[in-house]
């Protein structure tokens, strides 16, 4: 198996089912309408003024990292130029810190009126930001500031990982193995947040005397995952430590446990095998993930230790965490991966108030599935 990146084609688990072609790309209009231009009950973006928008947690009622840099990316996958530029231009006025210990980062959770909720960052939505905007000065150009789109990327990731060594602050990367950290200052980290996806192309696209570091970072993060996710179920925690061990935060809450961060963990190894394929490990790690889940009732998913014991905390996410299988099997194939890929298919976007987290991860897990998220 040759990942995209060499062969210029790009996996569609939907046409492997059959599944009509018109059919697919009906679905992907409908839901990015629903998502972003659809009732109050159902979208999750707002514009604002004649040059603004924002995403926001419909769970938590503030504007996140998260969703920002996640809707950038859907944007840009979808050619949607106006909402690109909108989020950004956001994110850039309420989000961005112009100086100060977090220079260059972004609040990871701000109020709809551009008041700070926090000021520091969560390092998953710079990761998003830059390659967001990579992707959208390859598709558009870059233009004057703060659409000079290529020029913003780079100015994030350097500071991602020189941040501390002429000023205050941390780095978002541990220096010494490369691994992503769950916040800057803290030795440890999030499993979901290892994209080395990403991390490829920053090592081809940030500034050339980093381009090392990319690489090493994304080569140290595919030797990490094997150490974080349970060697029988596939699972993986919310939290881990460096060297792969749940980490239990000192909030004691469940992040020691497969919960809603960690269903990423599985839809980023599928992208990963989708556009470089250069870890044989995925397909055995998602084959047994899947199998883990296979024949469960959806209607009754739930947290999980990750030695794969039910717990009494059902699922906050489920919709997202039937995406997130589904999108998994863009690492493997057979039939467990064909009713996760079936599942998804029959599973509708979710409604009601935690509706932002599942329908982000849905509209992620309905491009990747059909082809249609790719390196631009």
């Amino acid at each position: 198996m040759e990942g995209a990146w060499k062969t210029g084609r790009y996996r569609n688990w939907f046409a492997e089912l059959g599944l009509d072609e018109k059919a697919v790309q009906e679905r992907i209009d409908t839901i990015w309408q629903t998502m972003f231009f659809g009732t109050d009950d159902e979208r999750i973006y707002v514009p604002v003024g004649d040059d603004l928008g924002y995403v926001y947690d419909t769970g938590n009622d503030d504007v996140r990292t998260e969703g920002m840099s996640y809707a950038m990316m859907m944007a840009v996958q979808m050619g949607d130029r106006d909402v690109f530029d909108r989020i950004w231009r956001w994110s850039k006025r309420y989000m961005q810190h112009a100086d100060g210990v977090f220079r260059h980062y972004f609040a990871w959770s701000v109020n709809f009126d551009g008041t700070r909720r926090a000021e520091g960052p969560a390092p998953d939505g710079e990761e998003y930001f830059a390659l967001a905007l990579f992707f959208a000065s390859h598709r558009w150009g870059d233009g004057p500031a703060p659409l000079d789109y290529s020029v913003q990327a780079r100015t994030i990731l350097r500071e991602c990982i020189h941040k501390g060594e002429s000023g205050p602050g941390d780095p978002m990367w541990e220096p010494s193995n490369g691994l992503i950290k769950f916040v800057p200052n803290v030795p440890w980290t999030d499993p979901s947040y290892h994209l080395p996806h990403f991390y490829e192309l920053f090592a081809l696209w940030a500034d050339e005397e980093d381009r090392p570091f990319w690489a090493r970072a994304a080569a140290a993060s595919r030797a990490f995952l094997p150490r974080a996710c349970h060697p029988v179920t596939g699972l993986a925690p919310e939290y881990s430590d460096y060297d792969g061990r749940p980490h239990k935060a000192e909030w004691g809450y469940g992040q020691h446990h497969f919960y809603s961060d960690a269903y990423r963990v599985g839809a980023n190894l599928g992208l990963d095998a989708s556009w470089f394929a250069q870890d044989p490990w995925q397909k055995g790690e998602v084959d047994r993930l899947l199998a883990f889940f296979d024949g469960r009732d959806p209607g009754d998913l739930r947290m999980y230790t990750i030695e794969g014991t039910p717990l009494d905390e059902p699922a906050l996410h489920p919709v997202g965490l039937v995406a997130t299988n589904a999108m998994a099997a863009l690492a493997t194939e057979g039939p467990v991966a064909r009713r996760a890929v079936e599942a998804f298919w029959n599973t509708p976007l979710r409604t009601g108030k935690r509706r932002y987290y599942d329908n982000c991860l849905y509209f992620f897990a309905l491009l990747a599935l059909a082809g249609r998220y790719r390196i631009l």
